[in-house]
């Protein structure tokens, strides 16, 4: 199950869409969908989490908790839509491009995929971008 919360004055458009898209992702990394919660929320908010659980004093798009088991995915996703915004001017993107990217770049996360290393980008920035190229909204 896919859930979506706002912590802000943000509201999502096309849940459904957003779902199945996400599920078909997670199927297609031969994974199967727990429950998955993204929560939206503003800069403030997602600071202090940073701070609190990581020990990053730095504003940051997502952080997720990834509660999977096996290969059962579950976690929490929450996304600054303060800085989706920012990063979708700074790079000339469509805001919605901008936010399911790091939607499923979240997901990618909990799938095994890991974006420290060069090599490890790489990886990640492909598979989002294969992703966001099966959208169908």
């Amino acid at each position: 199950m896919i859930t979506f919360h706002s912590e802000s004055d943000f509201n999502l458009i096309d849940e459904n869409k957003l779902s199945k898209w996400i599920e078909f992702c997670i199927n297609h990394e031969n994974k199967m969908l727990g429950e998955v919660a993204f929560i939206f929320c503003d800069d403030n908010y997602l600071l202090k989490i940073n701070i609190k659980h990581l020990k990053h004093n730095m504003l940051t798009d997502i952080i997720s908790f990834d509660y999977s088991i096996d290969n059962i995915l579950s976690g929490d996703i929450y996304i600054s839509i303060d800085r989706v915004v920012d990063n979708a001017n700074d790079l000339s993107l469509d805001f919605y491009d901008e936010l399911h990217r790091v939607m499923i770049h979240g997901v990618l996360h909990y799938c095994g995929y890991k974006d420290k290393t060069v090599d490890e980008k790489k990886i990640m920035r492909s598979k989002e971008d294969y992703y966001l190229s099966l959208r169908t909204f």
